[in-house]
């Protein structure tokens, strides 16, 4: 009977251990989130891209040029495109929109953030965002670095 009880604390001992490795830390917020928020057809056949950019940092970015692939409903890339976002001002989220020529909106399923191209607070040197950066979509394609 005493082997049972002995036996049963180190069961419950190892369950409580475990629920302890597995509860979530708190992630902190990155500097910088790039939303793709909506697409808009425009009259010309291609896409509208509307962009938000949150700047958390304390330095307004005067470089921001992302390099995308356009990826397509079957997943070929249909096009690459470079845009330039800055400047992004300090502790603010800026609207930009940005024109993805010569394919419908519904004919896109990803976009692709394979390249920073710039990257510079201002009075700083370049630097690297990819890690600083968080990427969301609230459009009907996937946005993904």
């Amino acid at each position: 009977m005493e082997t049972q009880n002995i036996f049963q604390r180190l069961v419950a001992g190892a369950f409580l251990g475990v629920g302890a490795l597995i509860v979530p830390t708190p992630v902190a917020a990155a500097d910088i989130t790039v939303e793709l928020n909506k697409f808009e057809q425009n009259e010309g056949g291609g896409c509208r891209a509307f962009f938000l950019f949150e700047n958390r940092m304390d330095q307004t970015m005067e470089g921001f040029e992302m390099s995308l692939a356009i990826l397509d409903k079957s997943g070929v890339i249909d096009r690459l495109l470079s845009i330039d976002a800055a400047p992004l001002p300090a502790g603010r989220t800026t609207l930009k929109l940005f024109e993805i020529p010569e394919i419908r909106c519904d004919n896109i399923s990803e976009i692709l953030l394979h390249d920073m191209t710039s990257c510079k607070p201002q009075n700083s040197e370049e630097m690297d965002c990819f890690p600083i950066m968080d990427i969301v979509s609230r459009a009907p394609a996937k946005l993904v670095k």
